[in-house]
C-alpha cells in the first residue's frame, strides 16, 4: 500500500530527529510537517483491516479508529497496482461513518497516462475525486496536502494568541489523570468550561485561581467513551502528542504502585523532544508502605530511567486524600515562568568566560575549541546560540558542561535547554 513510504516522505528527515536519546520511543507513528504556512502532525497507522478477528488487526483497527476520531483531516491512501478491492469500500464506509473531511488518494501512480482509466475507477468509493500519487516518486503530493490543508480550519496557519498558561496532564490510562484535574476544580471552586479543543478527545477546563486563568488540557477523555483495550501502547500516544503540541507544561502522572515504566519513560520523551516544561507526579502516595528511604529510592529510579531529563520536578501526591496537591500550582507556576525566562546577553558571557576558565574546553588533533560568545535567541524553552570557531569541536558533554553552569546560576527548574553551536571563523 505504501503508508510507511508515504508518512517518511512527508517526515522528511524528522523520523529520525530523536537519534539515540535513551528512553525516547524511536518507534515513530507521528511527525511533525510544513506544508507552505501549516504546521500539523502526520499519524500513521497499523492499517484497518475491517472484518478481522485476529487479536492483533483486530487492535490495531480499534487504535486506527483512535486516530481517526483525533484526526482534522483523513488521508485514505488506495494501491493503484490492487485497483479496487472490497476491503477499500469497506474502509470508505468506515471513514463516511467518522464524518471527518477525507481525502482520498491512489498510490503508485508513477506514471498518470499509463494509469489514468485505472485511477477513475477509484470515483466508485463514492468519497470525492481521487487525487493519483507517487510516495516513492514523490509525484502528486503537492496537490494532495493542498486538498488536505483546504480542510483545515479557518485561520490556522496563524498563530492565535492566547496567554493563558497550558498543562497538560498526561500518562498512561488508569493513573489517575482525571482524578488529579477534579481535584483541581473542587480545590478551586472554579469556573469550568469546554473550549473546543484541537482534537475532540482532549478535553480543555479552565481553572481559575487567584484571579489567573490556566487551560487543563486532559487526554483522558476518549478511553471511557470508547473502552479501548491498549494491546498495542504505542497507539496511546497519539492523543499525547495532540495533547503536548499545545501546552506549556506537561504533567507526567506516574502510578506510585506500579513505578515508573517503559511507557512513561516514552510518553516523557515526547514532552521532552517539543521542549515543554516537565512536571513528574507520582499519584496514589497514599496506598505505598513508607520508610524514611522510600522517597528518595523511588526519586532515584525516575531520574535514573529518565536520565535524560535531570530538570524535570517531582511531586508525590495523593489527588484522593489531597495530599501536596496544593504544591502542583506552586510547581505550575514557578515551571512556567523558567521555561519563558530572558537571561541578558552580558551576564551569559559572564558565565560562560568563568566556564572555560574553569574547564578549558576540548581540543583534537592540535585544534582546540574556541567559544567566542553566547546569546540567548528564544524562550519556551530557552535557546541559546554558541559561536564558536569549530562546531565539531563542540562535543555534547562540554555543551551539557555549559548548561550546568547555566543551571548554577539561574537554576531553569523543570525547563529543557537548547543549545546551538554556530561557527565563526577566527579574525
Amino acid at each position: 500500500m505504501g503508508k510507511s513510504t508515504l508518512f517518511n516522505t512527508l517526515a522528511g528527515d524528522k523520523i529520525s530527529i530523536v537519534k539515540d536519546t535513551p528512553g525516547v520511543t524511536r518507534d515513530r507513528i507521528y511527525a511533525d510537517v510544513t506544508w507552505l504556512n501549516y504546521q500539523f502532525t502526520i499519524v500513521d497507522t497499523g492499517g484497518i483491516e475491517p472484518k478481522s478477528d485476529d487479536i492483533l488487526l483486530k487492535s490495531m483497527r480499534e487504535q486506527a479508529e483512535i486516530a481517526i476520531e483525533t484526526a482534522d483531516v483523513i488521508l485514505f491512501l488506495t494501491d493503484v497496482r490492487d485497483g479496487l478491492v472490497e476491503s477499500d469500500h469497506q474502509v470508505a464506509d468506515l471513514l463516511r461513518r467518522s464524518g471527518k473531511p477525507v481525502v482520498l488518494c491512489v498510490n503508485k501512480v508513477d506514471s498518470f497516462e499509463k494509469f489514468e482509466m485505472d485511477v477513475y475507477e477509484f470515483y466508485n468509493l463514492g468519497i470525492g475525486d481521487p487525487i493519483p500519487i507517487s510516495a516513492a516518486s514523490r509525484l502528486g503530493l503537492g496537490d494532495m496536502l493542498d486538498a488536505c490543508t483546504a480542510y483545515f480550519p479557518e485561520g490556522s496557519g496563524e498563530e492565535i494568541e492566547d496567554e493563558r498558561p497550558r498543562i497538560a496532564i498526561i500518562g498512561k490510562p488508569n493513573v489517575g489523570k482525571s482524578s488529579i484535574i477534579n481535584k483541581l476544580l473542587g480545590e478551586e471552586r472554579v469556573i469550568v468550561s469546554d473550549i473546543a479543543g484541537t482534537t475532540r478527545d482532549a478535553v480543555d477546563t479552565v481553572v481559575k485561581r487567584n484571579g489567573e486563568e490556566y487551560v487543563f488540557i486532559d487526554t483522558a477523555g476518549l478511553r471511557k467513551k470508547n473502552k479501548i483495550k491498549e494491546e498495542i501502547e504505542r497507539y496511546s500516544i497519539i492523543r499525547t502528542v495532540a495533547a503536548v503540541e499545545r501546552c506549556n507544561v506537561a504533567c507526567l502522572v506516574i502510578d506510585a504502585e506500579e513505578g515508573i515504566t517503559e511507557q512513561d519513560t516514552k510518553i516523557a520523551g515526547i514532552a521532552h523532544e517539543r521542549g515543554k516544561g516537565m512536571i513528574i507526579v507520582v499519584n496514589k502516595w497514599d496506598k505505598i508502605e513508607k520508610n524514611d528511604k522510600t522517597m528518595n529510592e523511588f526519586t532515584e529510579d525516575i531520574r535514573q530511567k529518565l536520565s535524560y531529563m535531570p530538570y524535570a520536578v517531582l511531586l508525590f501526591v495523593s489527588a484522593k486524600t489531597g495530599q501536596r496537591m496544593n504544591k502542583l500550582f506552586e510547581l505550575i507556576d514557578m515551571v512556567i515562568a523558567n521555561h519563558s525566562m530572558r537571561i541578558a546577553t552580558g551576564v551569559l558571557n559572564e558565565i560562560l568566560a568563568e566556564a572555560t576558565a574553569l574547564n578549558q574546553p576540548p581540543s583534537d588533533k592540535g585544534k582546540r575549541l574556541r567559544l567566542y560568545y553566547i546569546t540567548q535567541v528564544s524562550t519556551k524553552p530557552p535557546t541559546f546560540v554558541i559561536f564558536v570557531n569549530d562546531k565539531e569541536l563542540m562535543h555534547f558533554s562540554y555543551t551539557r558542561y555549559i548548561e550546568n553552569k547555566i543551571r548554577e546560576a539561574f537554576g531553569f527548574t523543570g525547563t529543557p535547554l537548547r543549545f546551538i553551536a554556530r561557527e565563526r571563523k577566527e579574525s
